[in-house]
C-alpha cells in the first residue's frame, strides 16, 4: 500500500504585513463665528450721548440752584446735562439745572421758585427740587407736569437737608439718588434738542465762525465769560472775573453754550424771563459759533434753533448750557487773535 507523505514547509520569508488605506480626513480649518446681534442703541435724551436702549429710563431731576457768592462752589453741577441761567431780582443769577445722564448723590443748594421757571421745566417732566417760594409761583409750579419736591414738606423729611458747611439760606441740599429712587415711575425725559455725529458734524463745528469767547453781561452786577479751551475741547465758565468752579475745584465747563436774547417783564413783581415766543440766538460748539433764531410756542414746547435759513441747529453730544439773557443786557462774541 502506498502512503503519500505531504509535507507542509515554512517559508524561509516572512510575509509583509497588510496595511488599512487612511481615510481622508475632513479639513481643520476653523468655521468663522456666528456674526454678533448688534446691541440696540439709542441717544441719551438730554446729552445726545450714545448709551444702550433702556439704560437710562429712569426721569430727569430740575433743581433751582442758588448762585449767591455764599452758595458756591455748588453741589453737583459738574455733573448736569442742561443748565439754564436766568436773572432774578437784585441783578443776580440764579439756575434751572437738570440731570438725567448722571444723578449725583447730592445736589444744591437750592432754593426758591420764580415765574418763569414752569416755562422752563415743563417741557422735561420729571421731577423739580426747590425750597419753597411765593404760594403765587408755587401754585403755577404744581400746575406743571413734574413732580414737586418742596423743602419742609413732609415728602422730603429724610431727602433734604441743611449742611453746616453753609450759612443759611443758602444751604438746603437734595439727596438727588433718594428721591429719583423714590420716582422711578416718572418717564424719562423727552430729547430737548438735536445732535449732531460723525456724518452729520454739529452745525457750528460745520458752518460757524471761529470764536475764542462769550462775554454776556445780565446785568451790571452779573458778568459771565465762556473761553474756549481747545485742549480741553470745552467751553470753560467764569463769571465775575473769576474761574467759576465745581465742589471738586475744577472749573465749571460745557460742550455747547446757548446763547438767547429774551425779554424780561417785572409785572409781577420780579423779573420774569418772557420764553414763550421767539428771538436772537448764537450756539458755540467745538471753539466755533453759529447765529441762531430761537422760538418756544408754549410751556410745553421744547425751545427750537435753526439757524438764518431756517434750518435746525445740531449740537456736539455733550452737556449744555443755557444762557437767557436779557434784551438790557449785552453779549459780545470774541474772535480769536489774528496770528
Amino acid at each position: 500500500m502506498l502512503v503519500v507523505v505531504i509535507a507542509v514547509l515554512t517559508s524561509a520569508c516572512t510575509q509583509a504585513p497588510v496595511t488599512a488605506t487612511p481615510t481622508p480626513s475632513r479639513s481643520s480649518t476653523p468655521l468663522p463665528p456666528a456674526p454678533e446681534t448688534p446691541v440696540p442703541t439709542a441717544l441719551t435724551p438730554l446729552r445726545g450721548t450714545t448709551m444702550m436702549v433702556g439704560a437710562h429710563n429712569n426721569p430727569s431731576i430740575a433743581a433751582k440752584i442758588d448762585n449767591h457768592v455764599a452758595a458756591r462752589p455748588q453741589v453737583g453741577l459738574e455733573t448736569t446735562d442742561i443748565v439754564f441761567e436766568e436773572l432774578v431780582e437784585g441783578g443776580l443769577t440764579r439756575y434751572m439745572a437738570i440731570w438725567q445722564s448722571t444723578i449725583p448723590a447730592e445736589l444744591g443748594p437750592v432754593r426758591s421758585i420764580r415765574p418763569m421757571d414752569p416755562d422752563i421745566i415743563s417741557p422735561f417732566g420729571g421731577i423739580i427740587a426747590y425750597s419753597g417760594g411765593q404760594e403765587r409761583f408755587v401754585a403755577m409750579m404744581l400746575d406743571a407736569p413734574v413732580y414737586n419736591a418742596i423743602h419742609g414738606q413732609p415728602d422730603t423729611e429724610d431727602t433734604f437737608f441743611r449742611t453746616s458747611t453753609k450759612a443759611s439760606p443758602h444751604n438746603v441740599i437734595v439727596k438727588a439718588q433718594e428721591v429719583v429712587a423714590q420716582h422711578s415711575d416718572l418717564a424719562p425725559p423727552a430729547q430737548q434738542f438735536d445732535y449732531g455725529n460723525y456724518v452729520t458734524p454739529p452745525t457750528a463745528e460745520r458752518a460757524g465762525s471761529p470764536l475764542a469767547a462769550i462775554d454776556l453781561r445780565f446785568s451790571l452786577e452779573s458778568p459771565r465769560n465762556w473761553t474756549w479751551d481747545a485742549v480741553a475741547t470745552q467751553w470753560m465758565r467764569s463769571q465775575e472775573g473769576s474761574a467759576d468752579l465745581d465742589s471738586t475745584g475744577a472749573q465749571l465747563s460745557a460742550t455747547n453754550v446757548v446763547v438767547l436774547r429774551v425779554p424780561v417783564t417785572t409785572g409781577l413783581g420780579l423779573p420774569k424771563t418772557e420764553l414763550l415766543g421767539s428771538g436772537e440766538a448764537w450756539v458755540a460748539t467745538a471753539g466755533s459759533s453759529v447765529h441762531a433764531l430761537w422760538t418756544k410756542g408754549s410751556a410745553l414746547d421744547r425751545i427750537q434753533l435753526v439757524d438764518d435759513a431756517g434750518q435746525p441747529i445740531l449740537l456736539a453730544p455733550g452737556n449744555t448750557w443755557v444762557e437767557l439773557v436779557p434784551e438790557a443786557g449785552s453779549v459780545e462774541l470774541v474772535a480769536p487773535a489774528t496770528p
